[in-house]
């Protein structure tokens, strides 16, 4: 028997029942105040101040801690602690003058104390800071009353104040800094929940932050590590979204739904084939350089990006003012790979290890890149990691052949340049291009340097350089706020809302 919607609605009269519940009409729901983001890699730990891992500020930075400045969704650099600066004449100086009113999440004052104990921790010697090079860059740090600040650097450093807008350089206080890993204490619009390792972190609003109040009144950051695991989430609404979604595969899929919005963007990760230049046969320039030839770009962003990323012949952003496309110099020539080999003395080939991390782009890049080298005789053994092993081993134990990993922060070029660096490159030539583009702040001066960098690090084919890492979001379509590049490491919540 049929129903029309009339006969439905003269039943539902007859029985006394609400017309609009009938319907589905009842009150305007409220708008959700709570997200639940998806995210492939656990953090280590909470304090973007101790270490390198990407998946540390991608969880706190800029929601839970915060800079003298920060980098702005579109690259700009733009005042937080700091309302405002000047700088000396000779560039080596800057004067800060703080906000005044802002306080830490268990309600003690942040000044200039603060300021100063951040810096100092940053280049003390058992400091732990990832970017502790750039730290020693600074010669001082002055209290000039509680809401102003003296800096000296060393020399003129074109960049500080992007640097202090990055996660390694965020504000923390003396009486918490030790106990962040676990329990982070910032001044950010949002404060610690809880974490439960292996699952997820939750933050919550907080409700004596010092700027304009966030919309959301709690966010969760849960661990997905699994790519079938990710797309069932989705599916099943049990995540809002992905910031960074790691099985492109699955894109097409999601872009047909309108329940989706499927975002892709840009991100500062230069995905690199890094070379352990210490080691024997990789210290042979010639050995280098027939890996170089021997890279397939294209088919390797199609294998195992599905085709999200864009070639790169250095380590620098394609959407960067100063990027060189050096990606013909090593083209794709198996002959050219295979005559480099035997003139460095391995016309055989040689056997070596590929030790991957766990992202996408690395387990299935190291598939790919292995069968690419065994048509010119390098065999590799794939050893899959887990960051934390990697990172004790590749990092910072430097012990490795090869290795895949995107470097994400922006403007890195200067990681070449150091001693300690697990590359083990050593070229006193770059040495004194980057102390030289450290003291310049010129614009068009410091391209001209950045140029010159690239250009050495291509010759000398220090890594293999790959493919720039796409940001590829997918999140729920009434969600709105989230960044569509990734200038920083950072998932950027402060204006994130639900659209009615």
């Amino acid at each position: 028997m049929m129903h029309t919607r009339g006969s439905l609605l003269r039943a539902a009269a007859l029985a006394g029942l609400s017309v609009l519940a009938l319907l589905g009409a009842g009150p305007a729901e409220a708008a959700k105040t709570s997200v639940t983001l998806g995210v492939r890699l656990e953090p280590p730990h909470l304090d973007p101040t101790a270490g390198a891992a990407a998946a540390i500020d991608e969880v706190v930075f800029i929601n839970l801690f915060e800079g003298l400045t920060q980098v702005d969704r579109d690259g700009t650099v733009k005042p937080v602690l700091a309302e405002s600066w000047t700088i000396s004449p000779d560039g080596k100086t800057y004067t800060f003058k703080l906000r005044s009113g802002v306080t830490f999440h268990d309600g003690t004052a942040f000044d200039a104390e603060d300021v100063k104990f951040s810096l100092e921790r940053g280049k003390a010697a058992d400091s732990a800071n990832a970017q502790k090079a750039r730290f020693e860059q600074i010669e001082s740090v002055e209290v000039l009353g509680p809401t102003e600040v003296r800096v000296t650097l060393t020399q003129p450093v074109g960049d500080f104040l992007i640097f202090l807008g990055t996660g390694d350089a965020v504000m923390v206080a003396p009486e918490t800094a030790a106990g962040n890993k676990a329990q982070p204490v910032g001044t950010g619009p949002f404060r610690f929940g809880q974490w439960v390792q292996g699952d997820k972190v939750e933050l919550s609003r907080s409700p004596a932050y010092w700027g304009t109040p966030v919309k959301l009144e709690t966010a969760t950051f849960k661990v997905i590590a699994d790519n079938a695991a990710a797309f069932s989430a989705m599916m099943a609404g049990d995540v809002d979204g992905f910031p960074i979604y790691n099985a492109p595969e699955n894109l097409p899929q999601f872009a047909a739904d309108p329940r989706f919005a499927v975002v892709v963007g840009t991100t500062e990760g230069e995905t690199i084939l890094s070379t352990n230049n210490a080691r024997a046969p990789f210290s042979n320039l010639k050995v280098r350089q027939a890996i170089a030839h021997a890279i397939d770009r294209k088919a390797l962003i199609d294998g195992a990006m599905f085709g999200y990323g864009t070639p790169i012949g250095t380590h620098f952003a394609p959407h960067h003012p100063a990027y060189r496309d050096l990606t013909g110099t090593y083209p794709y020539d198996l002959d050219k790979a295979r005559a480099l080999l035997a003139e460095a003395g391995y016309p055989d080939g040689f056997k070596a290890t590929l030790k991957l991390p766990p992202p996408t782009y690395a387990r299935r890049g190291g598939e790919i890149l292995a069968s690419d080298l065994k048509k010119i005789g390098i065999e590799l053994e794939l050893i899959p990691l887990e960051w934390a092993q990697w990172l004790e081993q590749v990092f910072k134990g430097k012990d490795y052949d090869l290795t895949i990993v995107s470097h994400t922060e922006a403007n890195d070029i200067n990681i070449y340049a150091r001693d300690d660096y697990y590359f083990n490159y050593n070229n006193p030539e770059l040495k004194a291009l980057m102390a030289r583009l450290d003291a310049t702040s010129d614009e068009a001066a410091r391209t001209a340097l950045y140029g010159e960098a690239q250009e050495i690090i291509t010759r000398d084919a220090v890594n293999g350089f790959l493919f720039q890492l796409a940001k590829t979001g997918v999140w729920d379509a009434r969600l709105k706020g989230l960044w569509e590049n990734a200038p920083v490491q950072a998932n950027d919540l402060t204006g994130v809302y639900w659209e009615d």
